[in-house]
């Protein structure tokens, strides 16, 4: 079961939305005097009203950004291959492509801490391009460098670094940017095909990569996904945004900004009021919770799995692939069908099942001996991941005010994917002193006392937006005093 960023980290451009729900929304307008609030994010490139925008199938301006982000999305899966390939060929040291790999998932982390920040306060739409400009002319240097001054490990570690960060800027701008782009009765769609493309990108990038790598070269292939990031600048700069509405259902301060100039309001509106606004709301809370503990268990899942296969099954690498690529046709499944599901049962129907089918997932690939029985489950397994990715992205774009959305959004997954590497550690550690079977027996458990948890929260019968309380994390905001940042 490939990592997939929908319940734990949307996608490349997880903004994955991920994570969605179907809901009636209504977004605070700002009460400044006709100015616009310092701290929120705004979009360059507006035109007409969000009513103005047309259905999905006609709205050009998504399905540029959506081709553009597609070939992104390829390009990147190529460098997931690409990079610890080139890492490995320099220095011929599996702890030397760790080391790459440990440094690439630090500096998310920390980038998550004030990516949210920055999206709010600056114009969403500029900083995509920039994030998008600068990586494309970091990957492209790669293959110049290799061939001026041979392999560099240390350009390594740096490329990995600043692309670690301009991709959470970019990612938390992204989600963020969808629902100026669609009609809100169109999200769970919109996110769907970002989704889908997100899962068929993954399968077709590594694919790819290995083509280039052994025709090209892995720098030569790492600069195939710099001129990716060039598409996707240039789709940003055509495609037009427009205004979400205004209205005062959430119940939240329309203010954005914090008067206070010490350092420690700073810091405090960089997560703090993000994860306040997750905690006040009646859905977004127990959600958040619940996704906390579920991540604990599905990141290990793939590691689990590909034990199971190649070590309890004596299964070779081929198999294993053919597995993996049955488990992706889970996902690309859920994203096309999501939208569907999502109107006819309802964000709590979804979600709810979402968890039983990660929950039976988890359990049949531990414990089945036939691989054909396990690539089934493990689809099962993806497409429970997908499709609660798309119910929880969705979700939070339709009840978080605009000027909250990339706190909310870094907050949100800066706190669920915390347990994911704890998780994925102990399974991996139980797994190895008691074996698959046992591990993935308990880690199905934990999926059904979630699940049961569930049933006695607000999430059970969700239809439609719940409005957020006029809870602290609203209040916490004082008027502004001026202009928002712009990038």
């Amino acid at each position: 079961m490939p990592r997939t960023p929908h319940l734990i980290h949307p996608a490349r451009k997880t903004r994955t939305k991920p994570y969605p729900g179907r809901l009636t929304s209504h977004f605070p307008a700002d009460h400044d005097g006709g100015r616009t609030a310092r701290g929120s994010g705004t979009i360059s490139g507006k035109s007409g009203t969000h009513d103005s925008i047309p259905p999905l199938r006609r709205n050009t301006s998504f399905n540029v950004f959506w081709l553009g982000q597609a070939l992104s999305v390829l390009g990147g899966s190529v460098s997931l291959l690409a990079l610890p390939l080139l890492v490995l060929d320099a220095t011929g040291s599996l702890v030397q492509m760790g080391m790459v790999t440990v440094v690439s998932g630090a500096t998310a982390i920390g980038t998550g801490v004030f990516a949210g920040y920055v999206v709010d306060r600056v114009d969403r739409r500029k900083l995509m391009i920039v994030c998008d400009l600068v990586r494309a002319v970091l990957f492209g240097a790669v293959p110049l460098v290799w061939w001026a001054a041979g392999p560099q490990l240390w350009l390594l570690y740096v490329l990995t670094a600043l692309a670690a960060v301009l991709k959470t800027l970019f990612d938390v701008a992204y989600v963020t940017a969808i629902p100026n782009l669609v009609r809100t009765r169109d999200l769970t769609a919109a996110n769907g095909r970002l989704m889908g493309t997100f899962a068929l990108g993954s399968l077709l990038g590594p694919v790819l990569a290995g083509f280039l790598t052994a025709g090209v070269g892995a720098d030569r292939a790492l600069a195939l996904d710099g001129a990716t990031f060039l598409v996707s600048a240039a789709s940003l700069g055509w495609v037009r945004f427009t205004a979400r509405p205004a209205g005062g259902g959430t119940g939240a301060s329309t203010a954005t900004g914090t008067s206070t100039g010490d350092r420690t309001g700073v810091l405090r509106e960089m997560f703090v009021v993000g994860f306040r606004f997750l905690w006040g709301h009646p859905l977004l809370r127990p959600l958040t919770v619940q996704l906390t503990l579920l991540t604990f268990v599905t990141m290990g899942a793939t590691d689990l799995l590909i034990y199971r296969v190649q070590h309890d099954l004596g299964r070779d690498a081929a198999t294993l692939g053919y597995v993996i690529a049955v488990s992706g046709a889970g996902s690309v499944a859920a994203a096309l069908c999501a939208g569907r599901l999502r109107r006819v049962l309802g964000f709590g129907t979804c979600w709810l099942a979402s968890i039983a089918m990660i929950a039976v997932g988890v359990t049949v690939t531990g414990v089945s001996r036939s691989v054909p029985v396990i690539a089934a489950l493990a689809a099962v397994f993806m497409f429970g991941i997908t499709l609660g990715g798309i119910c929880t992205m969705t979700l939070r774009q339709e009840v978080t005010p605009d000027h909250l959305l990339g706190r909310v959004t870094s907050a949100f997954w800066t706190v669920h994917n915390a347990s994911g590497p704890v998780g994925a550690a102990v399974l991996t550690l139980l797994a190895a002193r008691h074996g698959v079977p046992a591990v993935s027996l308990a880690g199905g458990a934990l999926c059904l006392l979630i699940l049961g948890g569930g049933l006695l929260t607000p999430l059970r019968g969700s239809r439609a937006g719940v409005a957020a309380p006029a809870g602290p994390a609203a209040q916490d905001e004082e008027p502004a005093a001026g202009p928002s940042a712009r990038a």
